[in-house]
């Protein structure tokens, strides 16, 4: 079994976007924008959703840890160790440094 690593962040989610897209950061969060709107939990769905996208990993690897009901969300996005400095250098990319 591959050995996997967890890594902890915080995401801005920003909801009823005209589309789906994770780019910048805002306070120090990575930004999440999503076209569904911040009703029964589909915002934040979609912003998992969307993140998994963007490092390129399924659904099922990233994981909300606090934040339901806020904008501000912490996240955990589990990945083979393997795969850690790739992923790293997404985020990076995706923050725009």
């Amino acid at each position: 079994m591959p050995q996997s690593e967890t890594l902890r962040l915080e995401i801005h989610v920003r909801p009823s976007a005209s589309t789906t897209v994770v780019a910048g950061e805002h306070g120090g969060a990575l930004v999440v924008r999503v076209i569904e709107p911040a009703d029964e939990g589909r915002a934040t769905e979609a912003a998992l959703k969307a993140v998994a996208k963007a490092l390129g990993l399924p659904r099922r690897s990233v994981s909300l840890v606090r934040g339901a009901t806020s904008r501000r969300k912490l996240i955990e996005v589990e990945v083979r160790t393997s795969g850690t400095d790739a992923v790293e250098d997404t985020l990076m990319d995706l923050r725009g440094r």
